[in-house]
């Protein structure tokens, strides 16, 4: 994503990579939602990662990435590494 990024265009390319990775429905991905309970197992989370980073264009350190536990989260980090 380049240009001028939105709160909600973040939000909708967190949920795309969320749907493209686990499966999950979007409708089903409140910002409650926890990655795990989503599907998502170490390798899922570590692919979500590298995928986010992709599309973002950012870059997710080790530590950050085990913060990243519910969608909202994920979110809330990618919307602060964009501002």
């Amino acid at each position: 994503m380049t240009g001028r990024t939105t709160v909600i265009d973040i939000a909708n390319g967190v949920r795309e990579v969320i749907e493209y990775h686990l499966g999950a429905a979007k409708a089903g991905m409140t910002e409650d939602a926890r990655l795990t309970d989503l599907g998502a197992d170490s390798i899922d989370l570590y692919e979500l990662v590298m995928s986010l980073e992709e599309k973002f264009n950012i870059n997710i350190d080790d530590r950050d990435a085990q913060r990243l536990t519910t969608v909202g989260d994920t979110i809330e980090f990618i919307k602060s590494r964009l501002s």
